[in-house]
């Protein structure tokens, strides 16, 4: 299954809900301005209201139309299938959503496994550290820093400035992206209890777009 959340950085207002790629290529893509600025705005005949839209968004989907993956559930019509399924889902859309993860099915095998030593409560403790760091900068969180506080809050160390250079070449990275990409290592940083933006969350800030994540994973087609 392919999920993807996108860090808005509002502390109240969340959706969470399924994108489907059986809905039309232009309802989707009605999300893209909402999801830019944070308002959305109804237009009919004689008006035009603009509602706030700053939201933390959660969305999964299945790999193919099949609802195949990996294992049992492989989708029998082949690769084909997730690629022409997964690219109704435009490439400006994706670019929108901040980090996307190929989530693979359960198997009996990690059942099997011991429970992870941090738990919901240990992580959710975590998290409020980290909300807490970013509002003591007194910017604001990381997903709503404007590029000016962007530059003083998340600069990174010269091995990751150079890492991010080196992918904003080589993938063709957007200039939304970058910067997002930037908030993301932020935020894995804050996580982390670190100060200084390192090589290692630039890294991972990177591995967390799948459209450019490079090699297929899991079986899954890639985005592209």
């Amino acid at each position: 299954m392919f999920a993807a959340v996108g860090v808005r950085g509002h502390p109240h207002p969340r959706c969470a809900c399924y994108i489907s790629p059986e809905f039309t290529q232009q309802a989707l893509d009605a999300l893209r301005q909402p999801l830019e600025s944070g308002s959305v705005l109804i237009a009919r005949a004689n008006h035009h209201v603009t509602y706030p839209a700053r939201i933390l968004l959660a969305a999964a989907m299945n790999p193919c139309r099949c609802g195949g993956g990996p294992g049992a559930g492989f989708c029998r019509r082949g690769p084909r299938c997730a690629t022409e399924y997964q690219a109704r889902l435009s490439g400006p859309l994706l670019d929108r959503i901040d980090i996307q993860l190929d989530v693979p099915p359960v198997t009996a095998a990690d059942l099997a496994l011991p429970p992870p030593v941090e738990g919901t409560a240990e992580a959710a403790a975590r998290v409020m550290r980290a909300r807490a760091a970013q509002s003591a900068r007194g910017a604001g969180l990381n997903a709503v820093l404007s590029l000016d506080a962007l530059e003083r809050v998340a600069k990174p160390d010269a091995p990751g400035a150079a890492l991010l250079s080196k992918a904003a070449e080589t993938l063709s990275l957007s200039a939304r992206a970058y910067h997002r990409t930037l908030k993301v290592a932020r935020s894995i940083a804050d996580l982390d209890g670190a100060e200084a933006l390192r090589r290692i969350h630039i890294a991972e800030a990177l591995s967390l777009k799948r459209q450019w994540a490079g090699a297929e994973q899991g079986g899954f087609a890639k985005v592209s």
